[in-house]
This record gives structure tokens, sequence and C-alpha cells, in this order.
């Protein structure tokens, strides 16, 4: 029987699957579902900043009266971040009594403001481990790439501060440097990261002539946009764990990050189109695999296709179709 067990950011693991953070894990009962699945590990639904702040803003706007009192601002600012991380604290303490798989707090986060002292918050409620999902989306021409990504690494810097339990960062796409951005991380105290965010993204009704979000959920296809920086941080970016993350629907996908060098594979628009069952039919597609192949374990193969590994690395850095548009009539 192939041996599945892996670590991630030094916690040990029956399999190489996380439950993502999303809705799906956002209660008890849907954790032990998806524990019951045989996943390897679950990152709980993301405590979102942002939200809290709209919140915040939303109740201000709406009690104009009592706002002469800066007393009351200050008591409504603090109730609703106090309430929200309250439910979020129970989440993991709830999780972790009911599940015997580790549980990773998630924490969306767009500053580096004084909330992220919360992450102490989630260490002494029982999480293994944070998860800092970061985005910024710069409006301002005149802002440099290297403030924007300085914003990553103070946020990082913050939340070390308070905890001692593994910290990762899940970040996006969007980066002059993805190679330097994820060495930055590492010298910062990340112990791992995921690539890549998959964010909110605009569409035009043309029926209505409206801004919408466009599909939410991730194809097979989008494999592509992280397979290539897999390969290439793993070979790059020494002792750093790597959470392969957007269009891994299925045990393939599953197994090409593997052998681009990522520790672990983060599961959700699977978990959403296909239900639970689908954990189930990944592993079943991984141990195939690996019997295949007579690999015992994940190691025999982690990394075996990564940029270091393969006779030509310049196919991890092409960028152009020359051949096949060649060879089109």
């Amino acid at each position: 029987m192939a041996n599945l067990e892996t670590t991630y950011l030094g916690l040990t693991l029956k399999n190489p699957l996380l439950a993502a953070s999303s809705g799906l894990t956002s209660s008890v009962e849907k954790i032990k579902e998806l524990a019951d699945a045989g996943i390897g590990a679950i990152v709980l639904k993301s405590i979102f900043e942002e939200q809290i702040n709209n919140e915040v803003s939303s109740m201000l706007e709406k009690d104009q009266q009592n706002m002469a009192y800066p007393e009351a601002e200050d008591y409504i600012k603090n109730y609703l971040r106090d309430n929200s991380v309250t439910r979020h604290l129970e989440l993991v303490k709830t999780a972790k009594a009911a599940v015997d798989v580790p549980i990773i707090a998630s924490v969306n986060c767009v500053s580096s403001s004084e909330w992220t002292s919360f992450a102490k918050d989630f260490e002494e409620a029982g999480a293994d481990a944070i998860e800092l999902n970061i985005f910024y989306l710069p409006t301002d021409r005149h802002e440099k790439p290297g403030l924007i990504e300085q914003l990553y690494l103070d946020v990082l810097d913050k939340v070390k501060q308070e905890v001692n339990i593994p910290v990762s960062v899940k970040f996006g796409l969007n980066h002059s440097n993805i190679i330097g951005m994820a060495d930055k991380l590492k010298a910062h105290g990340a112990k791992g990261v995921v690539m890549f965010n998959r964010f909110y993204e605009p569409d035009i009704n043309l029926e209505t002539l409206e801004l919408v979000s466009s599909e939410v959920f991730s194809t097979p296809a989008d494999l592509r946009r992280s397979l290539r920086w897999v390969g290439m941080v793993a070979s790059s970016v020494t002792q750093l764990d790597i959470a392969a993350s957007t269009g891994i629907h299925d045990g393939t996908a599953v197994v090409k990050q593997l052998l681009a060098g990522a520790q672990v594979a983060q599961l959700c628009s699977t978990l959403y189109l296909n239900g639970t069952p689908v954990v189930g039919e990944i592993l079943k597609e991984l141990r195939t695999f690996m019997q295949n192949w007579n690999f015992k374990s994940i190691d025999d193969f982690r990394g075996r296709l990564s940029y270091k590994n393969i006779p030509d690395p310049f196919m991890y850095e092409r960028s152009q179709f020359m051949k096949y548009f060649s060879n089109r009539k």
C-alpha cells in the first residue's frame, strides 16, 4: 500500500490534500464531513479584515446621532471586531475537538494594522498554524511595486511577533518577481506559501449594462497558472513549503503539482462542484499513480519534475508558442 503521509508547515498529515479556506470550512458539521471523507488538513473560513471594517463603517453611518460621542464610536468598533473574532475563535476550538486532522486558521488581510494581534488568540484557541491571505489592489499609478510588496512583509512581521505556531502566506500571481517574493516571505519567517490566491474578478453584463462578478469557481485549465511557479519556487527557495492552489480538480492535478515540487495541494472549487466524495476519488487516483510507478511514498517523486530536476529547465521559462504555431497550417 502506498504511503500518502507527508508534512506541511512542520505538521504531520495523513495525505497531501487540504481543504482550502471557504464556506465549506465555516462550520463544525462541514469540517467533520471533510475529515470523514479523508482530507489531510483543513484551513478554516477566513476572518476578513475588510469585511469587519465595512461592518464598522456601515453601522457608524446608520447611527450618526451617537457618533457625536467618541466613546460610542470606539464601542461600536470594538464590539463588532471582538464579536467577529470570538465567532472564529469558537470555530477553532470546536473544530479541534471534533476532528483529528490539523486545523489552520485563516486571516484575510489588506493591512498591517493593530488587529493582527488577534492572531495570538487563534494560537491560544488551538490552531495548529495560521494562513495569511493577503491581497492589496493598487489603484494609484504612483505607487511603487516595492512599497506594495513591503505591505505583505509588514503583515507577516507583525503576525510573527505575536505567535509561535507556523505561518504561511497565500499570495497572488500579480507580483513583479514571484520567486523573489517567495524568498522574501521565507526570510521574514514564513514557513510556507500558498500559490496562488483566487480573487474576485469583475465582468460586464451586456443585458443590463452592469458590473457583475465573473465565474467564481476555477476550472482544471487554471492549473497552468500555478504549475510553472510551483516548479520554479520549489527549486529556487529551499526550506519553504508550497501549497499548490487553483485549478486542482482531480488526482491528476494533485500528482502534477507534487511532481513540480508542491508539499500539498489545496482543494476548493472541486469540493463545491463534486462534493466531499471527490476527496476519496483523488486519493484513489494518487495511490494508483504511485503503484503504477512503484513509488512507496510521496517523497519518492515529489519535485522529480521541478525546475532544477528536469534536463531542460527552459521548459519552465518558455513563454512563447513558436513551435505550436509554426506547425499549424
